[in-house]
């Protein structure tokens, strides 16, 4: 579950974000209009999904030869100063060296989000709408139950995200929403 945190102050800066400290248990801290938004801990699944995604990534980028793309897990990204978000991708496609401790939206080719069942429908909207206002090409999303997965894929168009594909448990998919080609067995993402 995640929870708006208040603070006397508020609104914080991407500045502020990249400066305070994050949670020693695992959790994130993401800035949203100025605001933070605390997520627990990932569960086993959620990590499990993530990076099962982020093999599948970085295989087919390799296979591309495409050495000047990397694929990292939970990384910070300012994603717009000017609006006061920072967000924490579950897995994010760089086009410059993973160096540092955050990325400018120019540097994403491709996000992807792991939604938890605590992520309200407000905030997945606002985080695919922050994405898409910085630009970021490709965004997939991936919803879990206990037993099932549904994997969407999405490709930025004229400043908004359109859905690529819908594929569900049991399914094996090529994603085309992506720098290159990714196959993906969404069976694979289930532990």
């Amino acid at each position: 579950m995640t929870a708006a945190l208040e603070h006397p102050i508020g609104p914080h800066t991407v500045e502020d974000w990249l400066a305070a400290d994050q949670s020693a248990d695992g959790g994130r801290l993401e800035l949203i209009w100025g605001y933070w938004v605390a997520s627990p801990t990932a569960s086993g699944p959620h990590q499990y999904a993530s990076d099962e995604l982020r093999m599948a990534i970085k295989d087919a980028l390799r296979a591309a030869g495409r050495s000047d793309l990397y694929a990292v897990t939970a990384i910070a990204t300012k994603i717009s100063t000017a609006l006061r978000t920072g967000l924490i991708p579950d897995v994010a496609v760089l086009n410059s060296r993973p160096i540092g401790v955050s990325f400018p939206p120019e540097a994403l080719e491709l996000v992807v989000e792991v939604w938890s069942p605590g992520n309200t429908r407000s905030e997945r909207d606002t985080k695919m709408a922050a994405y898409a206002g910085a630009g970021v090409p490709f965004l997939w999303t991936v919803d879990q139950a206990e037993t099932s997965v549904v994997l969407t894929t999405y490709r930025l168009e004229s400043g908004r995200y359109v859905r690529d594909l819908r594929a569900g448990t049991g399914e094996r998919v090529r994603i085309t929403a992506a720098p290159v080609p990714v196959e993906v067995g969404l069976d694979d993402l289930l532990p």
